[in-house]
């Protein structure tokens, strides 16, 4: 089964809103983190210094530090889902 965590920084985020969105139609679960929230500072750590974003969303599949993303990404999402059906 495929992990996927959301980075966000909440619902004031067109960006994370609609990455979010993209992740349901596409039927792919997944977790959100709000980095906007104090008690994430290690998460908000993560994001900008291991993995080097300044920017969410940020999209981690797996907690595999080689396949993440930031911003809104649909083609990606897309790839994502196709992986998933195809590993069913």
């Amino acid at each position: 089964m495929i992990s996927v965590t959301v980075y966000s920084t909440g619902d004031g985020c067109r960006w994370c809103v609609r990455t979010c969105a993209c992740l349901r139609q596409a039927g792919i679960p997944f977790t959100i983190i709000d980095l906007s929230v104090s008690v994430n500072a290690p998460a908000r750590e993560f994001v900008t210094d291991d993995l080097g974003y300044s920017a969410a969303p940020v999209v981690v599949v797996d907690q595999d530090q080689r396949h993440h993303w930031s911003g809104f990404r649909p083609d990606l999402i897309q790839q994502l889902s196709t992986r998933i059906e195809a590993s069913s």
